[in-house]
């Protein structure tokens, strides 16, 4: 179909098509709209009378095929069929979207999904599940462990499929950086998996902080009680692999090394290997409060306290024991420097003086110690409480800011209506977060006393050995 539109989607000259509603499709026939390329002419559109009336037909096959049209039901697949997968599985599910194609390594830790969805596709490679279904699916979900987060989404992005990737989005830094790149350029809808980013707790603490009602806050105290998996400890004995699970693929990216059960399918968040330790796996849900509410972006500095250790050798294998690591960050438009504390495993937020008798401080949450008041609230963004002794004082501002229909449906909705921004934690929140994280994992590595100085625009941390783990390295055979 020389001239047409198909033509121009075979160059990639026309940008931005998965944002196409059936109203732009008759516009774009019409001449009375064009496509964001200034390359592409209504005259080359058009072409012929025949070829027009082909190319439109050909244009709304595709775009309802996409899943694009409003109010249309989505084709998901699914990267990860067991475990937080299945959460992820029934959010879709619930939000009116087909179950399309689920893939797993493990098929005894997906047999639940297989069975529950018996009409979806099954798959155990996802590289393959992604050349198949790739013609007649609209987005993917991407529930693995962190160490396969980056690949499979790069290339569902580069299919032009929207994504849904658990946290913490990425493994490195560098992935972080090239999926957020990757997704702009794509013009995709994205949305990381810290699911409280879309809770009531999380709107309430933007509203207390942003009105001024704790008054100024300089310190803000963040602890998980993770890990409730082990860490500071060197790699288990080799075992016989399940015939149940393909190890090779499981290692995805990853070194080659010997299965362990000790490791797979839960206890591989504490290897530095496949997981980001309980910083990575909780920061998403906890230190991204206070990033959101004071609009902090990335930190200037990080210091280890405390990277308790007492396994000789585990540095090369595994995340410590317990941590903590205090951020700071520059002044803002509406705030002065801030400094965050984070604590996890034996350590604890201590009690802010002035602290009302009958609370204690959360062992998932935050704390933040204004001038007027002292607020702290649970991970996920909990509940918003205050505890100082004045409380009686407190006025709760008013409620400004919108609400969301839910996690899984902001990515829905962002998909139907073509606006990336529908979806509060896309990766233009999510990458900036998952580095800000990962610059305090990489500092726990490198053991107490580190200060890392994080330089953004070079990335680089003035430590030779910690920018070594900024940037990713791959097995043979795989790479973004």
């Amino acid at each position: 179909m020389q001239g047409g539109i198909l033509d121009s989607f075979n160059k990639g000259e026309i940008q931005g098509t998965r944002a196409l509603t059936r109203a732009d499709i008759r516009g774009l026939f019409w001449g009375m709209q064009k496509p964001q390329s200034s390359s592409f002419s209504r005259r080359r559109f058009l072409g012929t009378t025949a070829g027009a009336a082909a190319s439109l037909n050909i244009l709304t096959d595709y775009v309802k095929g996409q899943g694009t049209a409003a109010n249309s039901k989505l084709n998901i697949a699914f990267v990860g069929a067991g475990g937080r997968a299945s959460a992820n599985i029934a959010g879709c599910d619930a939000a009116g979207q087909t179950v399309y194609a689920l893939c797993d390594v493990d098929s005894v830790r997906a047999k639940d999904s297989f069975s529950k969805y018996s009409e979806a596709k099954r798959y155990v490679d996802w590289r393959e599940m992604l050349a198949t279904e790739g013609d007649k699916i609209d987005a993917v979900v991407v529930s693995t462990p962190d160490h396969l987060h980056a690949v499979s989404a790069m290339e569902a992005i580069k299919m032009g499929k929207h994504v849904y990737v658990e946290k913490p989005l990425t493994l490195t830094i560098s992935e972080a950086r090239a999926l957020h790149k990757a997704a702009k350029e794509a013009g995709i809808c994205t949305q990381m998996g810290n699911t409280g980013h879309a809770n009531e707790g999380a709107r309430l603490t933007n509203e207390y902080i942003q009105s001024g009602s704790l008054g100024e806050v300089s310190e803000v105290f963040c602890r998980t009680n993770r890990p409730i998996w082990p860490q500071d400890l060197i790699r288990p004995a080799e075992e016989p692999v399940p015939g149940s699970l393909d190890w090779d693929l499981w290692l995805g990216p990853a070194a080659d090394k010997p299965y362990s059960s000790k490791i797979v399918p839960f206890k591989w968040r504490g290897y530095i290997d496949y997981g980001t330790g309980a910083l990575g796996d909780m920061g998403a849900h906890i230190l991204d409060h206070p990033v959101w509410a004071f609009g902090l972006g990335l930190p200037t500095k990080i210091s280890v306290e405390k990277a308790d250790r007492s396994t000789p050798g585990s540095e090369k294998d595994s995340h410590p024991s317990s941590c903590i690591i205090n951020y700071e960050f520059a002044a803002g438009e509406n705030h002065g420097p801030i400094k965050i504390k984070w604590l996890d495993g034996q350590y604890k937020i201590p009690r802010p003086e002035g602290m009302r008798a009958d609370k204690e401080t959360p062992d998932n949450g935050c704390v933040y110690v204004g001038s007027k008041h002292t607020m702290m609230h649970g991970s996920h963004g909990g509940t918003p409480t205050i505890i100082d002794s004045n409380y009686a004082s407190f006025e709760a501002p008013a409620k400004t800011m919108e609400r969301s229909p839910g996690h899984y449906v902001e990515w829905i909705d962002a998909i139907q209506a073509g606006d990336p921004s529908k979806a509060k934690s896309n990766f233009d929140v999510a990458a900036p977060l998952t580095e800000t994280l990962l610059l305090g994992v990489i500092g726990s590595l490198m053991g107490p006393g580190t200060e890392l100085t994080w330089d953004a625009e070079n990335m680089t941390t003035g430590n030779a050995e910690a920018d070594k783990l900024v940037q990713h390295s791959y097995r043979e055979g795989w790479s973004l």
